[in-house]
């Protein structure tokens, strides 16, 4: 039987890159995911600490095979060594910072309540604490080589849970995921983890069969809408329907309000303009809708048209821009207000593009026009001053983001807050006077947002708390102290931070 490949491709060029690398087979995603099975008990039950010193081992590798994966990246993606460089170190620092998580102790929300016989109904000695759910798939982003892809963010976090992890590599970059999946397995092993905790697999089919195998008990993802919603439904439809993480599109709303506006125009749209090229645009926080005073226009397209054009990561999602943006171009909807550059030698290259729309027209079509073009385009949806009423009743009517920017000068704070307040419902992350892109990893940062941002706004795939998506919760009710985990024993051995009869403490 003929084993069909993954061949990635330099998007400078069009050319390939590397190796073709064989599709995993379903006999080979069986093997995979029973081995993760069985590697669970023992993962699992590793003392909290312990996993945190294989998390900071698994960092240290990657670091010191940096040269290797950043230049097998920056030739799979074009994404450029500066940028790549910065995301590797995001990486290995989440990787940290989820060592950080377990030893502090709090992700697994230990609770007691002593026995009270006085209570109706008579309260018996309940003790709850967090466990992780099993093995876990996660779907590498296309974006994100590392960062949200087989070493990331989901990743990261679920073994931390005591999940183990089956990856499957995104095709944009085949070879730098087997290369970083070659350091981690390495490193899992000299740590002394498990064998099976963690396995890679390759092609859409041992995607498919890996959503459905029943060992994998949770899914994390990445990527677009369609394949995000088709992956949720093959995970809800299962005899074991199981919990499906999906980051899908944002249009992450950013509004300027006209005191700003009047005061700092050329700057504003300087970083309007960066936010929306920054990495040929595409990041999920990429600021895709902005609305913003007529009189801003100018300097808005200004700097656009200005900024410089790139490679985009694969020829499907150069085709997909260039075809969205020349749909809405004649659409009759919108107007094409600044055309960027678009490199010449590029194979995959775009240029940005800016349209404008006014207010009433944005209303009146807000399901068209809040569609997504993945890359460099933005829409200016312009209002005036007699409009700020009807602007806020329109971004009630937006799609769920990831996030929600405001720009307000020092004489604004009401208007400022009645905009941040329309759009709260809307999206995850509420910004002030900066840009969305960039996510830092951190245990106060929130990466998530209502559909279609996400399948499930209550969670993260950024920050400390992006490990709760790989807990669930149980109960011990009346056990012997001696038999319980340690975090919910008496005597608190491990010292993290509990709540006794409701109070939070270290007791």
């Amino acid at each position: 039987m003929r084993v069909s490949t993954v061949q990635g491709f330099n998007p400078r060029t069009g050319q390939p890159f590397g190796d073709p690398i064989e599709s995993t087979v379903d006999s080979e995603v069986d093997r995979i995911c029973a081995a993760a099975a069985t590697a669970f008990p023992a993962w699992s039950n590793l003392p909290a600490a312990d996993r945190a010193a294989v998390l900071d081992q698994v960092a240290d590798a990657l670091d010191a095979e940096a040269d290797l994966l950043l230049s097998t990246a920056d030739g799979e993606t074009a994404l450029g060594l500066p940028r790549l460089t910065t995301e590797l170190k995001r990486t290995t620092n989440q990787l940290r910072l989820f060592g950080e998580v377990l030893r502090e102790g709090s992700f697994v929300e230990a609770t007691i309540d002593s026995p009270n016989p006085d209570t109706v109904p008579p309260r018996p000695d309940l003790r709850r604490v967090l466990r992780a759910i099993g093995p876990v798939a996660v779907f590498a982003a296309s974006n994100f080589p590392f960062a949200f892809s087989v070493a990331g963010g989901d990743t990261a976090s679920a073994l931390a849970a005591g999940c183990p992890v089956v990856v499957k590599a995104h095709p944009g970059h085949p070879a730098t995921s087997q290369e970083t999946a070659r350091v981690v397995t390495a490193a899992l092993r000299a740590a002394g983890a498990p064998e099976g905790v963690f396995g890679i697999v390759h092609g859409q089919d041992a995607g498919v069969r890996l959503v459905q195998h029943p060992a994998i008990k949770g899914v994390g993802f990445t990527g677009s809408t369609h394949g995000g919603r088709a992956l949720f439904d093959l995970a809800s439809s299962r005899p074991e329907p199981i919990p499906f993480y999906g980051e899908l599109g944002s249009v992450n709303p950013t509004v300027i309000l006209p005191g700003i506006a009047a005061e700092q125009a050329e700057s504003v749209a300087a970083g309007y303009a960066q936010s929306l090229t920054m990495g040929v645009g595409q990041f999920c926080t990429n600021p895709g809708l902005l609305f913003a005073p007529v009189s801003l226009v100018d300097a808005l397209a200004s700097a656009v048209g200005g900024a410089q054009g790139g490679a985009m990561l694969t020829e499907r999602m150069r085709d997909a821009y260039r075809s969205g943006t020349d749909e809405l171009a004649g659409s009759g909807l919108a107007e094409l207000i600044a055309s960027g550059p678009e490199p010449e030698d590029q194979g995959w290259a775009v240029g940005a593009r800016l349209f404008r729309v006014s207010l009433a027209e944005f209303r009146d079509n807000t399901e068209k026009l809040s569609e997504e073009y993945f890359g460099p385009s933005g829409l200016v949806i312009t209002y005036t001053e007699d409009e700020l009423d009807q602007l806020t009743e329109v971004l009630a009517l937006l799609p769920g983001s990831l996030t929600g920017t405001v720009h307000a000068a020092s004489g604004e704070p009401e208007l400022a807050r009645r905009v941040g307040e329309a759009l709260r419902p809307r999206v995850g992350r509420l910004i002030y006077n900066a840009w969305p892109t960039g996510v830092a990893v951190a245990w106060g940062m929130h990466h998530g947002g209502p559909w279609p941002s996400t399948t499930n706004p209550l969670h993260t795939s950024v920050g400390a708390t992006a490990i709760r998506r790989w807990l669930a919760p149980v109960t011990y009710q009346s056990w012997p102290d001696e038999l319980l985990p340690p975090e919910l024993r008496d005597d608190n051995p491990l010292g993290i931070p509990r709540r006794r009869d409701g109070v939070l403490g270290t007791h």
